[in-house]
């Protein structure tokens, strides 16, 4: 079974999340900052979450910084904005198998943790 986990190795949210649920080598890590998101895994992870915009973060700081709040974004606008700045995707990204979990919340957190 596939075991995938895109995260930002500067974020504390991320690194609590995977100490919390004990994220080892059976896992591929990939750090978005330092290995950049390809067209085929955001292509990959939207197909899995249903959408582009499912993964765009709004809370990054370059949201509002550049002026996207006033915009009305499309699914290739989210995208395109994901691709270019590795911020814009909500963290942390998990596949697990064919089920994909998206962000931080308590409940996503507790759901990759039934499936682990």
């Amino acid at each position: 079974m596939r075991k995938k986990v895109y995260y930002l190795s500067t974020c504390s949210t991320c690194a609590r999340i995977m100490k919390e649920l004990n994220i080892g080598d059976d896992f591929e890590q990939q750090d978005i900052k330092t290995e950049k998101i390809t067209e085929e895994q955001i292509d990959e992870m939207a197909k899995l979450a249903g959408s582009y915009e499912s993964l765009f973060s709004r809370v990054a700081m370059k949201y509002k910084a550049w002026g996207l709040k006033e915009k009305n974004l499309g699914e290739q606008d989210y995208r395109n904005y994901i691709l270019e700045e590795y911020t814009f995707l909500k963290r942390p990204v998990f596949i697990i198998g064919d089920q994909i979990f998206v962000g931080n919340s308590k409940k996503t957190v507790a759901a990759i943790a039934d499936v682990l």
